[in-house]
């Protein structure tokens, strides 16, 4: 079973999706256009497909995928704070579904993918099923050639269906790339005109890069006195 159940029904928004994914630039972009944007709770997502999980913040249930709305911009937000393997599917189907009886402007997929090369170099990337966008504009180039898997996959399979953009980021695979995800902002921000700062994230991920390199160094520091250590045994 899957559903969709919303307070409000806003004519003609944009939606923009993002769920958790390479480098979770997705989560962190949705998550920082909700708080900046000051976007309002409308509703939420359920699929049987989902693992029964809620969060518990002060006192109140959060359920795993909630809508929120922007009502100055009209943009409909999906924010996840789940995994969804094995319901991609019925998210997408619902994702469909919601754009068709919103008559929705358009549908923004997020997702951060792999470099080209060895090097991640936070670069973003476009595709988009209309003509006459203004990706151009806000320098990124188009998406020629990876993989992309997810909800945002098969909305990729189902493009026809709806209008569908997407903007992709190369982030790193292993931690969680504020830089990527400040990227991601700053072309949505110059293609929706949002007028938001996305500097707050470059600043978050140059703290944590700082913070991993000074632990880094504590781990690396207490590896080598231990070698010390067991050097002295065998002596």
């Amino acid at each position: 079973m899957k559903m969709i159940d919303l307070k409000e029904r806003p004519k003609n928004p944009i939606i923009i999706e993002g769920f958790p994914g390479f480098g979770f630039v997705s989560t962190i972009v949705t998550e920082f256009l909700i708080k900046h944007l000051n976007a309002k709770r409308i509703g939420s997502i359920y699929s049987t497909k989902l693992k029964p999980m809620v969060a518990i913040h002060d006192s109140e249930v959060i359920d795993p995928l909630e809508v929120y709305y922007d009502k100055k911009h009209n943009i409909i937000i999906l924010r996840a704070l789940a995994n969804v393997n094995g319901a991609e599917w019925d998210i997408a189907t619902i994702l469909i579904d919601l754009a068709k009886k919103l008559k929705a402007k358009e549908v923004i997929g997020i997702e951060g993918v792999a470099s080209d090369s060895a090097e991640v170099k936070t670069k973003a990337y476009y595709f988009t099923n209309q003509k006459g966008k203004k990706f151009d504009s806000c320098k990124v180039d188009n998406f020629k050639n990876g993989v992309v898997v997810g909800v945002t996959g098969v909305l990729l399979l189902k493009e026809k269906e709806i209008p569908l953009s997407c903007i992709f980021v190369e982030a790193d695979p292993t931690l969680p790339d504020s830089r990527a995800a400040g990227e991601v902002v700053k072309v949505l921000d110059e293609y929706l005109g949002l007028k938001v700062d996305y500097k707050p994230l470059i600043k978050a991920a140059e703290q944590f890069e700082d913070k991993l390199k000074h632990l880094m160094g504590v781990a690396d520091k207490a590896e080598k006195k231990k070698q010390e250590k067991e050097i002295g045994y065998l002596g």
